[in-house]
């Protein structure tokens, strides 16, 4: 299944620490081997589910939830006749389909976001270039919350704030935090959300995050000049699973684009590069969060 058997229960923790998504990724590789191990096209293993080849292919790539019965004909199909082993694979697709954290703020997550909270729990390496604002994952509660109040202030600003301090417990989780790499454009640090004091500590709070070694922050100056992102925001996410392509996020106001396709990987992995580039080196770039940290 995921792991050898030495490896067993230090894996079952890393599956638990990345959540659900991680899990139906795992299970649908091992279903989509089992498929090509026997010669079987997905056409085929779709008529076998009542469903078609586009199906098939949500499931291995872990983009769907797992119906028991589903996987018992799946595995009929594959020759998977061990009951031990058949019950391997459904105890995992029970977990798979359990709720990830950020289901009991379900009333205020609107879908399109609840998928990214499921893909960058899973993530093993997260690069995100913001041009406005502080990235998420790196803001303090009072910056968060004068971010979220700027479009509505009503009852659930609290419990958006806490879905965001939720997501941030990923980068000091125990086993395998992703690796985080944040380019911010000056533009950021130059607007004082929230106020001068709430600027002023969320500035103090990248330079201790930029000490964490999975963390690594950049500014990118306003010296730089032209850049190949003017303007839009965008993270790629990677994963341990080679199942599961890197994406792109790209995020509007009511809505998100998730790219996976090779040729825009390439363009917006090539553009997240020259950025990095042309931003000040981690060490220059504290000295620049210093420097708006005294000035307000």
């Amino acid at each position: 299944m995921i792991a050898e058997p030495d490896d067993d229960g230090r894996a079952q923790s890393v599956v638990a620490e990345r959540g659900p998504t991680v899990l139906r990724i795992a299970l649908g590789g091992q279903l989509r081997r089992l498929r090509e191990s026997k010669s079987i096209s997905r056409e085929d293993a779709g008529e076998s589910i009542r469903g078609s080849h586009a199906k098939i292919s949500r499931l291995e790539l872990g983009r769907t939830g797992f119906k028991e019965r589903d996987i018992r004909d799946l595995l009929t199909l594959y020759g998977v006749i061990d009951p031990e082993e058949r019950e391997a694979f459904l105890d995992l697709a029970r977990k798979a389909n359990e709720p990830g954290w950020w289901h009991r703020y379900s009333d205020l997550l609107p879908s399109w976001f609840s998928t990214y909270l499921g893909l960058e729990q899973a993530a093993g390496k997260i690069r995100t270039y913001e041009a406005h604002l502080v990235p998420g994952l790196l803001q303090t509660p009072e910056y968060a919350k004068a971010v979220l109040t700027l479009g509505t202030d009503d009852a659930d600003t609290d419990r958006r704030v806490a879905v965001r301090q939720r997501r941030q417990q990923l980068l000091f989780r125990p086993i395998e935090p992703p690796i985080v790499w944040a380019v911010i454009d000056e533009a950021a640090l130059q607007r004082p959300v929230g106020g001068a004091a709430v600027h002023r500590k969320q500035m103090e709070h990248l330079i201790e995050l930029a000490d964490v070694p999975n963390i690594t922050i950049q500014v990118l100056p306003y010296s730089a000049g032209e850049h190949a992102a003017a303007g839009s925001s965008f993270s790629i996410l990677r994963f341990a699973e080679p199942e599961l392509p890197d994406i792109v996020y790209l995020e509007h106001l009511t809505s998100a684009l998730y790219l996976d396709r090779r040729q825009d990987l390439a363009q917006y992995l090539s553009v997240m590069d020259r950025l990095s580039v042309q931003a000040l080196p981690p060490e220059k770039s504290i000295d620049m969060l210093r420097k708006y940290a005294t000035e307000r």
